[in-house]
């Protein structure tokens, strides 16, 4: 059994101090994501805590089948889209610096970033998701729930866009 598994499992079981440590596995990475989607670190923030309020708050309804991070990463796409739509006169800054150690360390390896920001939305957030937060095909597909066929060939298609890219074809 997963860490990860035997907390939850404590926490069906009524252990609610194993919150803090569930979170603490997953709150950089979802603050990664939440960043990239937020127009500022402050938004990022907080669909960061109205993330994980929720899936504390709907636990009790959640059915373990071992895609957790999944499942939690989905629940920071619909967060941060409520946001995003709450929040929508606001711009997102061309230069915003992404501090954060995982996203600086991408960003400096291929300018990932950059790269990226001119592919489509839809192959965007594929790339991002598979890259930048290291999720499955499985995983990806749950998040933006479309099949798994249709995100390996968005996958393709958005790799091969960006090999052109670097390679001056485009």
């Amino acid at each position: 059994m997963t860490r990860e598994n035997e907390l939850l499992h404590r926490i069906k079981q009524g252990d609610t101090s194993c919150w803090e440590e569930l979170v603490s596995m997953y709150y950089e990475d979802i603050l990664r994501y939440c960043i990239y989607h937020s127009p500022d670190m402050e938004t990022a923030q907080d669909a960061v805590q109205e993330t994980f309020l929720k899936v504390i708050r709907f636990f009790p309804q959640y059915r373990n089948r071992g895609k957790f991070r999944g499942f939690l990463y989905k629940v920071a796409s619909n967060t941060c889209t409520d946001l995003w739509r709450k929040r929508k006169n606001v711009e997102i800054s061309e230069d915003m610096e992404f501090l954060e150690t995982g996203f600086a360390k991408l960003e400096a390896q291929v300018n990932f970033q950059y790269m990226v920001r001119n592919l489509s939305e839809e192959l965007r957030e594929i790339v991002y998701l598979k890259f930048a937060q290291e999720l499955t095909l499985k995983e990806i597909a749950m998040v933006t729930e479309l099949p798994m066929r249709t995100v390996q060939s968005r996958l393709r298609r958005a790799l091969k866009l960006l090999k052109n890219e670097m390679e001056g074809k485009v």
